[in-house]
């Protein structure tokens, strides 16, 4: 039956082969985000800002320039006034004012006099909200805090999941994520309030998760193919992936874009920064997450046990015990039923098997630690007990 796959079964991919281009790109990217935040900065919503937020609504097309001569000479400092969703809504922000919250409450009655007075339209207040400069800083404070706790929290987690180089990649493939998503909000000049750093944080989970499955894969494969070159094993780790990541991101991007569309202007940019974010992560995921375990270099089997690398190793040693006991030679032990004729031929094949034994004893010195090892010893010591008690 005919079946249509977006990603076929087994892809081959050379993703790594131009990981030097996507580096740039990343670094580049990463460069300018931040030389906007420096410049430029964030536009910062009335959640972090402070002031005077008002949301007005009007039968009609909403007449800006009008509006705006009806709030000049109030004396009320910067008023800005947009479009908020649709044209007959309009937001007004207004600076906050000196004083107490009586000061802010005078400043909100002087515009809706103002624009009753002066707009020929009916109005209707839908929002009115006031937040003062230190609640303000104490939220922006908060939202950086909360950024960097759950970066940390992913190292830790990442570290002892998987092994210190892994968790180096995926913190930097976080870092990288998260600046893209504000040197966006800074270059388009978006408002960055609360629901953004909520976003964020969702952003910084998705993009783990993504990570953490391209990560799960490769940890297998360092298993299953113990001489395969880093490059290759990291390619087709990233390639094994790429339909699962491919299709959660899309499956994402289509409940996102029915919240952009149909949701209204009040989570519109949340919904922007969260559709941002999944088309970032899944960026980095396939072209940088993997790419970066070339240079931190992933331990393999037979170096030196790290944290997290205890339980791949484990199982590796499990699956090699039985095939080494079982390729364990065995000595030339008589027949137990052998005819009494035949007990100087049993007595000298005893005594050879003996004297080979002790000569692979001398050629293959016993080393201690490994469990392996110390059953091979213990399997050895048994048969010489056996063969004195026949003697």
């Amino acid at each position: 039956m005919w079946r249509f796959r977006l990603i076929p079964d087994k892809t081959a991919i050379p993703f790594l082969l131009q990981r030097r281009t996507f580096f740039i790109l990343s670094i580049t990217l990463a460069v300018l985000s931040v030389a906007v935040l420096l410049g430029r900065g964030l536009n910062f919503g009335i959640d972090f800002a402070g002031g005077i937020l008002i949301e007005v609504g009007t039968e009609r097309e909403a007449d800006i320039g009008q509006m705006r001569s009806a709030l000049t000479g109030l004396g009320l400092g910067e008023i800005a006034l947009q479009e908020f969703g649709s044209p007959t809504e309009v937001l007004i922000r207004i600076e906050r004012q000196p004083g107490d919250a009586g000061a802010q409450q005078v400043a909100v009655t002087a515009v809706r006099e103002a624009l009753s007075a002066n707009y020929s339209d009916t109005l209707s207040y839908r929002r009115v909200e006031t937040v003062g400069p230190k609640v303000g800083s104490e939220l922006i404070q908060a939202g950086i805090i909360a950024v960097v706790v759950s970066v940390f929290l992913m190292l830790v987690y990442i570290w002892f999941r998987f092994e210190l180089p892994f968790a180096i990649g995926a913190v930097i493939a976080l870092i990288h994520d998260v600046l893209l998503s504000l040197g966006i909000f800074a270059a388009l000049g978006l408002e960055f309030n609360l629901p953004i750093v909520a976003a964020i944080l969702l952003i910084v989970g998705y993009s783990m998760n993504d990570t953490v499955v391209v990560y799960d894969r490769v940890r297998e494969n360092l298993r299953k193919y113990k001489t395969m070159p880093l490059l290759e094993l990291l390619n087709q780790s990233v390639n094994e992936t790429l339909a699962r990541t491919v299709i959660t991101s899309m499956t994402t991007l289509l409940a996102l874009l029915a919240l952009i569309i149909f949701g209204g202007a009040v989570i519109r940019d949340f919904s922007f920064a969260m559709i941002w974010g999944v088309i970032v992560g899944t960026y980095s995921s396939i072209f940088i997450a993997g790419a970066l375990l070339l240079y931190v270099q992933p331990q393999r089997g037979g170096q030196k046990k790290t944290v997290g690398q205890a339980e791949r190793l484990a199982a590796v040693d499990e699956d090699a015990e039985p095939a080494a006991l079982a390729a364990e030679p065995a000595g030339a032990l008589p027949e137990p039923d052998a005819a009494p004729d035949d007990r100087a031929a049993i007595v000298r094949a005893a005594q050879a098997a003996e004297e080979a034994m002790a000569e692979g004893d001398e050629e293959e010195p016993e080393a201690t630690g490994s469990r392996r090892q110390r059953r091979a010893s213990s399997s050895r010591e048994r048969r010489r007990r056996r063969k004195r008690s026949k003697r």
